[in-house]
This record gives structure tokens, sequence and C-alpha cells, in this order.
């Protein structure tokens, strides 16, 4: 795919993937930082976001270390159904078992009755009495006159709490909708429109950027524009030093119908890419510099970069006043197909090589497919990943001939889908693979796949 390695070129990164390919990422980049491979510029979508804001300022440790967002239980609560979705499943179990309550009475009673009626058969009184009492029971509770009743008054009750709850949640939701942006759906849809709730990964998101802007400080997190500005301010007086590293994301407007490319380079790159007002308008409207009006928007970027297009409520970006939309406000989400962009503003920024790491296996063989998943996460999950492999496969294939070099960081094998938070059973070896051997997966696959092989054949040192 390239000739040889070479750390005299300007060298960039990109991350790509979505939810559980994030444990891969920080594999590959704990690699890359153990062995000291020279990267410029990292750059960022969907998952891959949170590794490239991490990456840039010397805190990728933080997605491997004890405490980070692929660590312990935390990464089971991401991308999971939104609660209003729990709330009606919840809802349905209980309608469920009110309707299985009557056969399950009337079997323990009967058995209970069998028995009793058995006993007393032997002659002991006690057996003859609490037969009685048993039959009693079944004759009260089944009977004409209460059976059509207890039953549709605890469906009731259900529906009513049901209600009430959804009530609740319509109201937080449509408070939270009139203070973003006036909306013209219907009331409900507000509450019922996105199953997949990306409120949890955004904030894990933030406390890792936040537990490397804090240092040994225990302070909380502050909003999210003051997180941005603090993140911008640190890139931006530190870029070029050691550990240091350009930055680009990029995720989609729903609004506008564009990409978004947002970055924080060095000169003379920034100034190339991020054009003054008398550039076109195009230029403008999508490329926005997170050290200039843009500086705020580092968190809102990361947040639109890790929602599933789609299925998850899209981040709200209100845009500063003195930017091309004039104070507008957005939204915006990730896409998988935005890599060709990514990889084109690398080569527009002085990328003269390219290192690709994605989490999802490249298109299957003949006696390679997998079973397909009849839940809803994972049909979703299938979705991106079988659009993932194409971006890969379609953006390396398109726009490699931009770059002296090209390298493809990829698992051959990876039975855990990206909605797949909790592991995976892997079909092949019968077993659980869970994200903390994707992540070990990613550190051998960037010594087997680029380390070793490129750096050996190049002959040059690290």
């Amino acid at each position: 795919m390239a000739d040889h390695y070479s750390p005299e070129r300007r060298t960039a990164v990109v991350l790509t993937g979505t939810g559980a390919d994030g444990a891969y990422h920080a594999g590959v980049l704990r690699a890359l930082q153990e062995t000291g491979i020279k990267v410029d510029i990292v750059a960022g979508r969907g998952i891959g976001a949170l590794g490239a804001v991490l990456f840039a300022i010397d805190g990728a440790s933080g997605l491997w270390e004890a405490g980070g967002p692929w660590s312990g239980a935390t990464p089971q609560r991401f991308y999971r159904w939104r609660w209003p979705f729990r709330s009606l499943q919840g809802l349905l179990w209980t309608v469920l078992a009110i309707l299985l309550v009557p056969i399950a009475v009337l079997a323990i009673l009967t058995l209970v009755y069998l028995l009793a009626l058995g006993v007393g058969l032997t002659g002991l009184s006690t057996g003859e009495a609490f037969a009685a009492t048993m039959r009693g029971l079944l004759e009260g509770a089944f009977a004409p006159a209460r059976l059509p009743t207890w039953i549709p008054r605890l469906m009731l009750l259900v529906a009513l709490i049901g209600l009430s709850v959804l009530a609740i949640g319509l109201g937080v939701e449509m408070r939270g909708q009139a203070v973003q942006r006036t909306t013209t759906a219907r009331a409900w849809w507000a509450l019922l429109g996105a199953p997949i709730d990306v409120a949890l990964v955004r904030r894990a998101a933030n406390q890792a950027l936040w537990n490397i802007l804090r240092g040994g400080a225990a302070l909380g997190v502050p909003d999210r524009r003051d997180l941005s500005r603090r993140y911008a301010d640190l890139l931006a007086e530190n870029i070029g030093h050691p550990g240091f590293r350009e930055l680009l994301l990029v995720a989609h407007d729903l609004d506008a119908r564009r990409d978004m490319v947002f970055g924080l380079l060095r000169e003379p790159y920034r100034k190339a890419l991020f054009a003054a007002a008398t550039a076109a308008a195009d230029r403008r409207a999508e490329a926005h510099d997170l050290a200039g009006v843009a500086r705020e928007h580092v968190v809102d970027v990361l947040g639109a970069a890790l929602t599933l297009p789609g299925v998850c409520p899209p981040q709200m970006v209100t845009f500063t006043p003195e930017a091309f939309w004039r104070g507008e406000s957005h939204r915006l989400a990730d896409r998988p197909s935005c890599l060709a962009r990514l990889i084109e503003e690398a080569a527009a920024a002085g990328a003269e090589q390219l290192i690709v790491i994605a989490g999802v296996a490249g298109a299957a063989r003949p006696h390679e497919l997998r079973p397909a998943r009849l839940d809803g996460l994972g049909q979703v999950a299938d979705h991106l990943a079988s659009a993932e492999s194409v971006a890969v496969a379609d953006a390396l294939r398109h726009l490699q001939h931009q770059f002296q070099g090209t390298y493809l960081i990829r698992p051959g094998h990876n039975p855990v889908r990206p909605l797949d938070m909790a592991g995976a059973h892997d079909e092949r070896s019968d077993r659980h693979h869970s994200l903390e051997e994707l992540m070990h997966r990613g550190y051998e696959d960037a010594f087997h796949q680029f380390i070793e092989p490129m750096l050996g054949a190049s002959g040059e040192r690290l």
C-alpha cells in the first residue's frame, strides 16, 4: 500500500470507528506512544475523536489506564436504550407478568391442593383441612365475579404509572428542546424519536479530557465552553512541543447538510486550511479554527462525533456570532463516510504519510459470514460496522495517491461489534471476547502490522 515509512516525513494518524472500536484505538495508540512513533497530526471521527483529542495533548494514557473510559464496567452503560424505552420495556414485562399471574397461581394452588389431597388420603385430618383451604382459594381467586376485576385493575395501575413517568419525562425533554432550539416536531417525538442514549459516553469523554487538564487538582468538570477553552488554550500554547500534536476533527451538520471540519494546526497550515474572510463561502462554512472563534466548540464537536447517526439525539452546537453561521444553532452527528473528508483535510494540512487505525475488520470472504443479530442494538451495530468497513476501503482506494505512504492498522477478526460495550461471544473460539482483550489486540496489531514490518524495512531508528 505504500513505500517505506520515514520519520522525516510529516505524518498523520487517523482514528475511525464507533463505540467499542475505541478500545482497539487505545491499544494501538499505546503501542505508538511506547515506541515513540513521530506523529505530527492526529485526526478523528466517531469514537476516534476521543482518542484524537487526548492523543493531541499527550493524554492518550487516560484511555488504557485504570479509571479510563474503557476500564471496569463503565463502558457497559455506553450506547444503551434511552430511559423512555427502558421504562416501556419494564412496563411490558410487568404487563406480561400480570397476564401470567393467573396461570402461575392456578398451577401452584393446584399442585399444593393435589399434595394436600394425597396427604388427606392417608387419613390425616390436617391434610384434608389444608386441601379444603386450597380448594377455597382456587374457587375464590378464579370466581367469575373476581377474576375479571383484579387483573384489569393491576393493568390500569401499571398503565397510569407508565403514563405518569412518560409525561414527566416529556416535560423535561421539551423544556430542554425549547432552550436549545425551536422544533416543528410533535411533542412525543422529542421523547421517543431517538432510541439510543449517548449522554453517558459524552459525559465519560468529558471526564477523561478533564482528568488530563486538571492535573492533580480535585475539581469537578467545568461547563463545556470552559472545558473547550482550557483545552484549546493548552494545545495552542504547546503545539509543536514534545507530546503535543496538531488536531483535526470532523462531524456532519444535519441542518447545513455539510461535513464540518474543526482543527488546531500550526502555521503555515493553519492559514491554508482556515481561510480568511475573503475565501470562498463554502470553505468558510465548513472549516472552523479551534484556535480562533471556534475555540469554545471542542467539547461540542467531540459530543457530535460520538453521536450515532439517526438513532441518538444529535449534538446541538451554537456557533459564535463572529463565525460564518452568525450565532445559529445546528444539529451535528457522526457519519462513517466522513472519513474521506478527514483524510482529505490531513493531506491539505501537509501530511505526507498516513496511518489509519480502524477497529472494524475488513470485508468478509466465503465461509466467513457471521450470524445476523436480531436485537435492536445488534442490528444498528451491523449497519454501522458494514458502513465503516466500506468507508475505510473507499477512502484509501481513492485518496492514498495523495500521500507518499499509507498504512492501515485493523484487526483481521473482531467479534466485538461497535455496540457490544460489554464484549461479545466469539463464534470462532467459542468464548467471550472482552473490551480489554480488544485493547490488547490493538496493541499487538500495531506491532505486527506497522511498527515491526514498516520500521524494520525502512532501516530508520525511532
